[in-house]
């Protein structure tokens, strides 16, 4: 299993699709290093020989920002704008939406599981 900036990428799959198990590398950009690299689209991962592999690492060192520094990035942005308070980090802190979307309903990914409300009973019916 080919390691690639601390990531074991599966043997049986191309090389592109591979690549995408990195975090930032998306299908667009592992074709684009695919072909920068100049290896064979349709070459398997566990093919590769250790050249191939260094040319890898070293086109993503040089041109991308991924795994680690590009999680870093992330947090300190998001650590920023809870800072300034603005109502963008206010919805982070919260765990809500923060694109703008309805959390009446359908909010149960950002929210969690709904929680029954604490000392509410329906009042008893009566006739």
């Amino acid at each position: 299993m080919p390691r690639i900036l601390g990531v074991d990428i599966p043997n049986n799959k191309m090389v592109a699709i591979s690549l995408t198990y990195l975090y930032g590398v998306g299908n667009s950009t592992a074709g684009k290093i695919v072909e920068a690299a100049g290896i064979d689209p349709g070459k398997r991962a566990k093919d590769l020989t250790e050249d191939e592999i260094s040319r890898i690492v070293s086109l993503l060192d040089k041109n991308y920002v991924i795994e680690g520094e590009l999680r870093r990035q992330t947090a300190q942005n998001i650590s920023r704008l809870r800072q300034i308070n603005c109502y963008r980090g206010f919805r982070h802190a919260r765990g809500l939406p923060v694109r703008g979307q309805r959390t009446k309903t359908n909010a149960r990914t950002r929210k969690g599981r709904s929680r029954p409300i604490a000392g509410r009973k329906a009042p008893p019916r009566t006739k």
